[in-house]
């Protein structure tokens, strides 16, 4: 329900206020559903793991990311944000290296200088029924692009849903990254007529880039 009301986000009560670019809505709140996807389950081994190791850190390397982190500012939300705590980013840097399989630092790496993110065009094919998904890629990628997907969307979706990590960048032939294995392999067969979205994030120290994103329909194979 939208509302005429002061811009805010989160609980108020029993339901949840939150702004969209259609302005400030309100909407009773319900527990939401936990798919609990290797991935996701993966994800916060990673950051419990991450989270314990930052008590074995010595004195001087914890000061060390404590300033580090100062001189970078949270996520805005709602037009404020606030500068990271050393811990969030420790967990945040080394959760993401062992997403991927990297080892973890006690150091804090310095932040990277991001090329121009490869990913492109995503084009869906069916040839006789078989799918294939076909993501275009620009230049060499990073060693680590990281690729992630929706699950199969209407087709009149013009916002995605919530990113899956699919697995890391396939080497492109010809310009082109094959992802129809990575992508079954996490939400299964690709059904007709439906939308899909994608993202590709470089991957540096365990920073991440911002996103780029495509989506393409699935089409209707001729009979």
């Amino acid at each position: 329900m939208k509302i005429r009301d002061v811009p805010q986000s989160g609980h108020l009560g029993t339901f949840i206020s939150y702004r969209t670019r259609y302005g400030q809505f309100r909407r009773p709140y319900v527990i939401p559903k936990d798919p609990q996807t290797p991935a996701q389950l993966r994800h916060r081994r990673n950051m419990g793991r991450a989270a314990t190791n930052w008590r074995t850190l010595t004195e001087i390397q914890r000061a060390a990311w404590m300033a580090f982190a100062s001189q970078f500012e949270s996520r805005s939300k709602l037009g404020q944000s606030g500068r990271l705590a050393g811990y969030n980013l420790y967990v945040k840097i080394n959760s993401n290296l062992a997403d991927i399989g990297e080892p973890p630092v006690v150091e804090p790496p310095s932040y990277p200088e991001f090329g121009e993110n490869p990913g492109g065009n995503l084009t869906i094919t069916n040839d006789g029924g078989v799918i294939a998904l076909k993501l275009a890629v620009a230049g060499a990628p990073a060693r680590h692009t990281l690729v992630l997907g929706t699950k199969p969307l209407s087709t009149g979706r013009s916002f995605p849903g919530r990113f899956t990590f699919l697995g890391l960048l396939p080497e492109p032939i010809g310009g082109v990254s094959d992802i129809t294995e990575m992508y079954k392999g996490i939400y299964g067969r690709v059904p007709v007529n439906m939308r899909i979205f994608i993202r590709t994030v470089q991957q540096v120290n365990g920073w991440k880039s911002l996103p780029k994103q495509a989506n393409a329909v699935v089409p209707i194979g001729k009979p």
